[in-house]
C-alpha cells in the first residue's frame, strides 16, 4: 500500500472509535491487535480534548467537566486537526456546538465558546502597534469624511443573541459567577494592542459602525449605520482608545 493511503487509513482509524486496526498496524505475534490500537486511539482523543478544556475554560466551568468532555469528544471524533499546530486545533468548536441547535443545554454555549475562540485568535495574533488619540487628532477636519481605517491583526468584532461577553466576563476567577442583570444580545470587540487580551462590550450601534469600517467604508459611509450620525466621533474614538485600529488613512482633503 503507498505511504500515503497508509497514513490515511490509520488517520481514519483513529477517528472512528468502531473501526478495526488499519492494515499494517500489528503486534508483537504478527497480527492485528485491537486493544492496542484503541489504547492508542484513546491517547490522541485525550490529547485533542485536552487541547479542547485549553482553548475553552469558560465553557468547561459553565456544563461541567463531563458534559464538557463528552461534547469535545463528539467533536474530536467529527471533525480532525487541519494542522500539527495544537494551537489551532479546535477553533471550529463555536460552530460545532451551533449545529447542535435546540438541543444545545445552555443554549448560549455557542456564544460563549465563540467569544473564548476569539479571546485565543487574538492572543496569537500578529504584532503590531495600534494607531492613538494622537493620530486621529492629526486629521484635518476636511480628511475625516474620506477617511478609512485599518483595523489591528488582533480586533475581532462579534454578535451574540445572548449576553454572552457579560456570562463570560462573570466566570474570570473563582468566584461564583453572577447572572447577567439583563438578558439580551450583546456586541463585543476582543482587541490585543499590546500583551494583554481584552474583551469590550460595544454600545449601541458600535457593532455596525466598526462592521462598515471593517469592509472599508470611509468614515462617512460607516456613520450612516448609526441611528445618529453625529454620534461617530464618540465610535471611532472607542475604537481606537480600545486598540483596535492599527492605522488612519485620511481622505481626500480637496
Amino acid at each position: 500500500m503507498p505511504f500515503e493511503a497508509t497514513i490515511a487509513a490509520f488517520a481514519a482509524a483513529l477517528g472512528d472509535p468502531a473501526a478495526p486496526p488499519p492494515a499494517g498496524a500489528l503486534g508483537r505475534l504478527g497480527v492485528a491487535d485491537s486493544r492496542r490500537f484503541s489504547v492508542y486511539r484513546n491517547n490522541v482523543a485525550v490529547g485533542l480534548i485536552g487541547a479542547l478544556e485549553a482553548r475553552y475554560p469558560v465553557a468547561r466551568r459553565i456544563v461541567g467537566p463531563d458534559v464538557f468532555r463528552a461534547l469535545a469528544r463528539r467533536f474530536v471524533y467529527a471533525r480532525r486537526p487541519r494542522s500539527p499546530v495544537m494551537i489551532a486545533y479546535g477553533d471550529d468548536f463555536p460552530e460545532f456546538l451551533e449545529e447542535a441547535g435546540a438541543a444545545l443545554d445552555p443554549p448560549y454555549l455557542a456564544d460563549v465558546a465563540a467569544l473564548e475562540n476569539a479571546w485565543v485568535e487574538a492572543y496569537h495574533a500578529e504584532d503590531a502597534k495600534a494607531a492613538g488619540v494622537v493620530e486621529l487628532a492629526a486629521l484635518a477636519p476636511a480628511e475625516l469624511p474620506g477617511a478609512r481605517v485599518e483595523f489591528h491583526p488582533a480586533a475581532r468584532l462579534l454578535r451574540f443573541a445572548a449576553p454572552a461577553a457579560s456570562i463570560w466576563a462573570a466566570h474570570q476567577g473563582d468566584a461564583k459567577p453572577a447572572p447577567p442583570e439583563r438578558w439580551q444580545g450583546e456586541e463585543a470587540l476582543v482587541v490585543r494592542p499590546d500583551a494583554a487580551v481584552a474583551v469590550h462590550i460595544l454600545p449601541p450601534g458600535g457593532y455596525a459602525f466598526a462592521a462598515r469600517l471593517r469592509e472599508g467604508a470611509t468614515l462617512a459611509d460607516a456613520a450612516e449605520a448609526l441611528s445618529n450620525p453625529d454620534e461617530f466621533g464618540t465610535h471611532l474614538v472607542g475604537l481606537v482608545e480600545a486598540g483596535a485600529v492599527r492605522s488612519i488613512i485620511p481622505g481626500d482633503a480637496s
